[in-house]
């Protein structure tokens, strides 16, 4: 089996990182012209026909730009939940998502619609100061009862597996994006005459970071393949590569805060705001210790996930 990635896949990845490069404000009309709300979507409903892998593609990429839009929501969590002709409005740009989980929903500022479990709708909200500004959490306070999406259990399941694996591959692109700003740093920065990724006491750290994402990348992809292939271990794959990419990348920030000296804790420095994902990445849906329990209860025991994916 050939586990690489395809000349389409490896095109997508870079013109993905050129295009946010260019526009790291884009609308999500811009991400639909792309293609990226519909990758999934059939083309007979106006999207690509592509896979989970493919979206997992774009996941690492918006999360490496720390793209403010409702990519995530929409894509990751409610799209399981929607049917052909709310699927096509997606892939044509003409309408956004987040998902409640209990009152709270990411992506509420930028998003056109909520779902919720019982029922949709526009619904009245509040937006929440957060952590990561980029992602901001929202209450839904109420709203008008909308057209029913489907069955709880199986639209939770769904999204519950995709969420996961998002954002562990959002992460990988948080904390590689972080070590490459400490290895550029510890490649120019001089101390007594020498860069100071010359010392140990530097380049370990970042040597470390490397092969701690790199893992991490590794199982988040193999997550992204289960979830398309509808492989039996898509549940356990997920819950292993969040709790690894999250940790991963908030180790990743932390160090390379560190190398930076000063400058790494300042408001002028990215870095803050690539550590402020990281962390919210690693505290939504489950904390990686709870994350870790279920994986060494599925090994132990044999799986443990409900019809919820709890």
């Amino acid at each position: 089996m050939d586990f690489a990635f395809t000349p389409e896949q490896d095109e997508l990845r870079s013109s993905a990182r050129a295009f946010l490069a260019a526009n790291p404000h884009p609308s999500w009309l811009q991400l639909a012209e792309l293609g990226w709300t519909g990758a999934s979507v059939a083309p007979e409903l106006g999207g690509s026909g592509l896979g989970f892998v493919e979206e997992g593609i774009l996941f690492e990429e918006t999360g490496r730009a720390l793209l403010h839009a409702p990519f995530y929501s929409t894509v990751a969590l409610v799209l399981p939940a929607l049917d052909d002709d709310l699927r096509g409005e997606v892939a044509r740009g003409a309408a956004s998502w987040t998902f409640a989980l209990g009152p709270l929903a990411p992506d509420l500022d930028t998003a056109d619609r909520v779902a919720v479990v019982h029922g949709d709708g526009i619904h009245e909200l509040e937006v929440l100061e957060t952590v990561d500004d980029t992602r901001p959490l929202g209450v839904v306070t109420g709203g008008r009862p909308g057209r029913r999406l489907g069955d709880a259990a199986k639209i939770l399941t769904a999204s519950r597996r995709r969420s996961l694996v998002a954002l562990a591959l959002e992460a990988c692109g948080v904390g590689r994006r972080a070590l490459e700003y400490g290895i550029e740093h510890a490649s120019t920065r001089e101390q007594f005459g020498r860069p100071i990724g010359a010392y140990q006491a530097v380049s370990h750290q970042l040597a470390t970071s490397y092969a701690e994402l790199e893992l991490a990348r590794s199982t988040s992809l193999w997550a992204a393949w289960c979830v398309a292939a509808a492989d039996p271990e898509a549940d356990i794959a997920a819950a292993s590569a969040k709790a690894l990419a999250a940790d991963a990348a908030v180790t990743a920030c932390e160090r390379s805060i560190q190398v930076h000296g000063g400058i790494g804790l300042t408001w002028e420095h990215v870095l803050h705001r690539l550590y402020k994902r990281a962390l919210g990445i690693q505290a939504w849906e489950a904390s990686s210790a709870e994350l870790r329990e279920a994986v060494a209860a599925h090994l132990l025991d044999g799986p443990t996930f409900d019809d919820t994916g709890a």
